[in-house]
């Protein structure tokens, strides 16, 4: 997304918060979803929040996504490095026009949506300050640790996950760490999909910010 195009690229619903001064959660789906499929995730982890939630552009067999990958579990780099740079032009877009402070957006993130979170963090670690990433894997490997000193970032991970197993989430957590983010790494005794623990976690978490 060059920063002449418009905010509507994306594909996305924006619900306003109860005050002007509430946080922005920034809803990324997994494989498959779409704009509206985070959106009670969002009312749970936080009542009061603005919700913003884009639809990835890339479609795979039919199912959004974030960026694109070359197998499971083998992400295109290239892809990823460009779409990470158009959801971030895209945040900062959408906190202009619907009026929002870009340091009061947390991501939440699940599986692919994580991914691209974590790509954020990384890519551009001034843009968010505090992110919860749900299933997540390594997006890639920085050539150095990035600025993130400041930013809370909790990470869950299910013990029996076949997608993105346990040691993808040590890593991240070491990567972001290396980088300065306050990091909580937590897992649960489930496989990819979400479960009601971590998100009961994942709001006692929030609310301590």
């Amino acid at each position: 997304m060059s920063p002449g195009m418009p905010l509507a690229d994306f594909v996305h619903v924006y619900e306003a918060g109860a005050t002007p001064a509430a946080r922005t959660l920034l809803l990324l789906h997994g494989t498959g979803g779409n704009e509206d499929d985070l959106l009670p995730l969002g009312r749970l982890l936080d009542p009061d929040a603005a919700l913003l939630s884009p639809r990835g552009q890339v479609l795979e067999h039919g199912m959004p996504r974030f960026f694109r990958r070359l197998a499971e579990g083998v992400f295109d780099l290239e892809d990823l490095a460009l779409r990470t740079d158009a959801l971030a032009h895209f945040i900062e877009v959408a906190a202009r026009q619907y009026g929002f402070e870009p340091a009061t957006v947390c991501a939440v993130g699940f599986s692919n949506g994580a991914n691209i979170a974590a790509s954020l963090l990384l890519r551009h670690p001034s843009l968010l300050r505090s992110a919860i990433l749900f299933r997540a894997m390594v997006p890639f490997e920085p050539q150095a640790p990035t600025g993130l000193r400041g930013a809370r970032v909790l990470l869950n991970s299910g013990r029996n996950d076949p997608i993105a197993p346990p040691a993808q989430a040590y890593r991240l957590a070491e990567l972001l760490r290396d980088a300065g983010a306050d990091v909580v790494l937590s897992f649960d005794d489930g496989g990819h999909a979400l479960t009601p623990d971590p998100v009961r976690a994942a709001r006692e978490w929030l609310g301590q910010a």
